[in-house]
């Protein structure tokens, strides 16, 4: 039996001839945490996030996208982002979104992939399921009540949507949840709502219990949604925001629904992911971050030297297992960072750099027995 075969076959993690789980999972060893590939060789995630082909389509390039491209979403991601980052030495495809508008009344990303634009990149991929938008950046959309009837039957939308889709696909690694949720902060466009709980809550035993069984009931009410269409694929959650206010209640609440805690920093990574795998002892993920290089022209592209640093740091760490590079893939108007510029030209520095520290990770995997 193929592994695509297992489509069908929903009910089941297992390849039938082979015995060897047909999805990504994780393998806690003596000394470390390990995510697991399909084939059933250990597997440190590498991927680069923000993959937006819109950037090639200003005026002054949208030539390009026509022309070399084929105004073709399926060639642009088979013929160049595939490669690339296959050369680059990324091993998946961590989160796609950019940001495309950014200001005080409308900051968004772009869209998520489809399922059969994951097919046409064919190579391992998180994706996001939007059950609430309370994103550190959002500020245009109020709370969600967790224990109303409205909230559920929202978040089963979600999951016919997309897990129900996405179910067999054995390149799927797993599900993230909200970008940077402000539990517990806020960002400076969005004070009209505060953050969901009183920070003051902190202060008292009843205020984090509260804040456990809050975040609890979102946590169950996703996590049923998501297995109720597809039981094979991990479950990555949250994308915390490490450098604000964050605290263990909220970790309490999501630990009985979420395979792995993720977070997003740009400060300090390794410091921030010790620390919260030795309070939890769950599985934890750099999910977003890095530390840029200004060039004369505004732009920024990725410090190549600081991000080898982190992924030593992170290697290091027995409960990391993986790390998702700030890309973007292409610079575009509103973030101005990317490996790439807007014209399809390499910024060659950062990248060898990055190239050489993920060959380095890859023969670190490759020499654990």
């Amino acid at each position: 039996m193929e592994i695509d075969e297992i489509w069908n076959e929903s009910e089941t993690t297992k390849d039938k001839l082979t015995g060897r789980t047909a999805f990504f999972q994780l393998k806690k060893e003596p000394n470390r945490w390990w995510l697991m590939r399909p084939s059933g060789e250990k597997y440190f995630s590498l991927g680069l996030n923000h993959v937006d082909p819109a950037t090639l389509r200003y005026p002054e390039n949208l030539h390009i996208w026509r022309k070399v491209y084929g105004n073709s979403m399926e060639h642009w991601l088979k013929e160049s982002v595939a490669p690339n980052l296959e050369d680059w030495g990324f091993n998946c495809l961590g989160w796609n979104q950019e940001v495309v508008t950014r200001g005080k009344t409308n900051h968004r990303h772009s869209r998520h992939f489809t399922y059969d634009e994951y097919q046409w990149l064919d190579m391992p991929y998180c994706h996001q399921l939007p059950f609430a938008d309370f994103h550190w950046w959002e500020n245009e959309t109020r709370y969600p009540d967790f224990y109303s009837d409205g909230f559920a039957a929202w978040c089963d939308h979600v999951a016919r949507e997309h897990c129900a889709v996405m179910a067999g696909d054995p390149k799927l690694i797993g599900y993230f949840y909200i970008d940077c949720p402000t539990w517990l902060f806020i960002g400076n466009d969005n004070e009209w709502k505060g953050p969901y709980f009183d920070p003051k809550m902190l202060e008292s035993k009843v205020g984090k219990e509260e804040i456990t069984e809050v975040t609890g009931q979102y946590y169950k009410v996703c996590h049923d949604a998501v297995r109720r269409y597809d039981p094979n694929h991990l479950i990555l959650g949250d994308r915390y925001e490490a450098n604000w206010t964050l605290d263990i209640s909220i970790m309490e609440g999501a630990r009985p629904y979420v395979d792995v805690l993720c977070f997003q920093d740009f400060k300090d990574p390794v410091g921030n992911l010790d620390y919260w795998y030795k309070e939890t002892g769950m599985p934890v993920l750099w999910a977003d971050g890095s530390k840029n290089v200004t060039l004369p022209d505004g732009r920024k592209t990725i410090d190549g030297d600081a991000y080898g640093e982190i992924l030593k740091g992170l290697t290091e760490n027995p409960g990391c297992v993986g790390a998702h590079l700030c890309g973007a893939y292409l610079s575009n108007r509103v973030r101005r960072k990317g490996l790439l510029d807007e014209n399809v030209q390499p910024y060659t520095e950062p990248i060898q750099k990055i190239r050489k520290v993920h060959r380095r990770v890859e023969a670190w995997v490759r020499e654990q027995v």
